[in-house]
C-alpha cells in the first residue's frame, strides 16, 4: 500500500470515529425545567428526565451538585446522598429515566444554581437549572407612640413584618390611598435562617386631615402579601377632626396670647373693684350711744341705713 492510500484510509477512519462519537453524544439528553420555585419549609422538586429518542439505555452514573458541593451520587450501583436530598421517586432503579432531585425541607440556603449529570451506556449529558426559594411575610403589626394617639397629637407609627424571603418592602398609604412611603425609610435585617425582618416608621404631625393609615408588605416580585390598618382615636367626622383641620401655625401662636390677655384683664378688674371699696368712708360706731342713752340720733345714721324697731321705740 502506497503512502497516498494510507492517508486516505486514515482520513476515512477519523471521520468515521468522529461521526460515531457525535451520534453517541447526541443520542441522549436531559429535559430539565430551567427555573423552579421552592417554598420555604416545604418540599422542592428539581425536575430532570433522561430523554433517549432511539431506544433504551442503561444508567451508569447520576450526579447532582450545587456549586462545588456534591448532593447526590449514583455510581456503579451505589447511592450516596447528603441528608435532606433524594431521588424524587423512592423506587428509583437503573432503568428509571426520571432522575429528578427532591429536597425534603427547603431553606434559604437551597436557593441557587444546580447541575445534573448523567452517564449511560448510550452517552452522557449535563444540564443546569436553578431553584428560586420564596417565603411569605407575616401580617404587619403597627405600634403607635404615644400608645393612645388622637387627631391633634404628634406621634410615630412603627410597622414590622418578618419571616419573608427574598427581601421585600413595606409601603404606607393613607385612607385616600395616597402613598406615604417616601416619608418612612425602611430597615431590612436578615436573620440566621436567612429570612428578612422589615421595619418602617411613619412620623405624624398635627396638621392633617387623615385618621387612617395602612401598612402593606410587598414581596420581591412586587406583589402585595398582607396589610394592616391603624386608625387614630376619635371618629373621622368628629368636631375634633374639624378643629384639627383648621389648626395652623398662626392659630398656635394667637391662642395662648388670647388666654394670657384675658387673665390679665380679669386681674385688672378685680384690683379696680378692691381699690374703689377701700376709698368708701367708714360708718361711725353707735355702740356708745346705745349704752349710755338707749337712743339713736338720726343725724348719726347714714341715709338709707336700716334701724332696728326696738331701738327707735
Amino acid at each position: 500500500m502506497n503512502m497516498a492510500s494510507m492517508c486516505i484510509l486514515l482520513i476515512v477512519t477519523v471521520i468515521t470515529i468522529s461521526v460515531g462519537n457525535a451520534k453517541k453524544e447526541d443520542f441522549i439528553s436531559l429535559d430539565c425545567k430551567a427555573e423552579q420555585l421552592g417554598q420555604y419549609g416545604q418540599q422542592s422538586l428539581l425536575e430532570c428526565v433522561i430523554n433517549i429518542p432511539n431506544g433504551n439505555a442503561l444508567i451508569r452514573v447520576v450526579t447532582w451538585k450545587k456549586a462545588s458541593s456534591v448532593l447526590l451520587v449514583f455510581n456503579k450501583g451505589n447511592l450516596t446522598k447528603r441528608q435532606g436530598y433524594s431521588f424524587a421517586e423512592p423506587s428509583w432503579n437503573l432503568s428509571n429515566m426520571n432522575v429528578s432531585l427532591l429536597i425534603t425541607n427547603t431553606a434559604v440556603e437551597h436557593d441557587g444554581l444546580y447541575e445534573c449529570m448523567v452517564i449511560t451506556d448510550s452517552g452522557d449529558h449535563t444540564e443546569s437549572l436553578s431553584l428560586k426559594v420564596t417565603a411569605k411575610y407575616s401580617k404587619p403589626t403597627i405600634v403607635s407612640s404615644p400608645k393612645a394617639m388622637t387627631l391633634i397629637t404628634d406621634g410615630t407609627l412603627t410597622c414590622e413584618s418578618d419571616g419573608g424571603y427574598p427581601k421585600g418592602e413595606l409601603r404606607w398609604f393613607d385612607e385616600n390611598n395616597r402613598e406615604l412611603t417616601n416619608d418612612s425609610p425602611m430597615e431590612a435585617k436578615q436573620t440566621k435562617t436567612g429570612l428578612f425582618q422589615l421595619s418602617s416608621k411613619l412620623v405624624l404631625g398635627q396638621i392633617s386631615d387623615v385618621s387612617k393609615y395602612t401598612c402593606s408588605v410587598f414581596n420581591a416580585s412586587g406583589g402585595k402579601e398582607e396589610e394592616t390598618t391603624f386608625e387614630e382615636l376619635n371618629a373621622p367626622n368628629s368636631p375634633e377632626k374639624g378643629f384639627r383641620k383648621e389648626l395652623d401655625p398662626a392659630t398656635k401662636i394667637v391662642a395662648p396670647v388670647v388666654v394670657i390677655g384675658s387673665l390679665i384683664a380679669g386681674l385688672l378688674i378685680v384690683m379696680l373693684i378692691l381699690r374703689r371699696r377701700s376709698k368708701q368712708p367708714r360708718r361711725h360706731s353707735t355702740t356708745p350711744l346705745m349704752s349710755e342713752h338707749h337712743e339713736v340720733r338720726l343725724s348719726d345714721v347714714e341715709e338709707g341705713d336700716d334701724v332696728c324697731p326696738d331701738i327707735l321705740a
